[in-house]
């Protein structure tokens, strides 16, 4: 059964009373319907509020790292454990075929339904996991296969033991190994893109966002408590933090926007997977004609710009 948000109320509407037209056999009215839902989608998404984009953003039907995984690849084949601690099941990485092209994947897993959700930590993976894309990232540069990183956590988890094992110690070591990583990457914000937690796995010679995803160094609901002390002005917190793709986009902060189907990935997670793969496979042309040492040089000069301003 889908899902509505509550802007999506009047589509809602609509299509229950398609279901009820089908189900009656009236067919005239059904088609009358459709066209109706149609204008109401275009209507609805045209001027979608940045608030309305971290709503899709959480959306608990958008497609997650896995249903990407197992729409791209091919003979996609998972890679478990940081051999050190354990398997972090909120990082989850993959090696198979794009097309014909080797790649791994290495990806953030939220989980649906309670029991996945916990057992995957809700997507907020402990060191371990960071260390285990750590892992799998160095094996992709050691045979020269390009990663594509999927980005989706409210943040890295904060727990005590977290803490105890070097949850700031990983984040800060993937920063500085991916930085240099002698193989094409790609890192695409899928769902959230949430502070540390997501920028362990963002350093890539390319990084897009989805139509309907957000990246911030904050959740809106912690920066409103801390502006306001106000959880609930987490609209305004969205509108003033500048989350969204087109936001980050216009200041140099991302690459590319991939465009995803109007009414949001969670309506249509094929044609999203299909618009992330024709990405990478357009990314993966470019990239693989550069000498690997000069990827990582420019990529590396590409982090050190970000953030730069100039005073008149």
């Amino acid at each position: 059964m889908a899902s509505y948000l509550d802007f999506e109320k009047n589509i809602q509407q609509i299509d229950e009373d398609i279901i009820n037209a089908q189900i009656k056999g009236d067919t005239e009215a059904v088609a009358i319907l459709k066209k109706n839902l149609e204008k109401e989608i275009a209507k609805t998404y045209k001027n979608l509020s940045d608030f309305g984009r971290l709503q899709l953003a959480r959306h608990p039907d958008r497609p997650y790292a896995l249903d990407y995984i197992d729409l791209i690849l091919n003979d996609a084949y998972e890679i478990h454990g940081d051999r050190t601690f354990r398997d972090d099941p909120a990082i989850v990485c993959f090696m198979g075929y794009l097309g014909e092209k080797k790649l791994i994947v290495i990806g953030e897993q939220k989980g649906r339904g309670t029991k996945e959700k916990i057992a995957r930590n809700f997507g907020m993976p402990h060191p371990e996991g960071y260390r285990k894309a750590l892992r799998v990232a160095r094996l992709a540069e050691k045979f020269q296969i390009p990663i594509l990183f999927l980005i989706d956590t409210p943040g890295a988890y904060p727990g005590l033991g977290a803490e105890e094992r070097g949850q700031s110690e990983a984040i800060a070591t993937n920063l500085y190994e991916l930085s240099d990583l002698k193989t094409p990457t790609i890192a695409v914000v899928i769902g959230e893109g949430g502070s540390g937690g997501a920028l362990a796995i963002a350093v890539a010679d390319k990084l897009a966002m989805m139509k309907n995803s957000v990246f911030s160094v904050i959740s809106p609901e912690g920066c409103a408590a801390i502006l306001w002390n106000d959880p609930s002005k987490s609209e305004a917190a969205t509108k003033a933090m500048k989350v969204t793709a087109d936001d980050l986009k216009s200041q140099g902060l991302i690459d590319d926007v991939i465009e995803e189907p109007i009414n949001g990935a969670h309506r249509n997670k094929e044609a999203a997977a299909v618009a992330i793969a024709d990405y990478v496979k357009k990314a993966l042309d470019e990239l693989e004609k550069i000498d690997p040492r000069e990827l990582a040089s420019n990529r590396m000069q590409k982090i050190l710009q970000l953030g730069a301003f100039s005073e008149s």
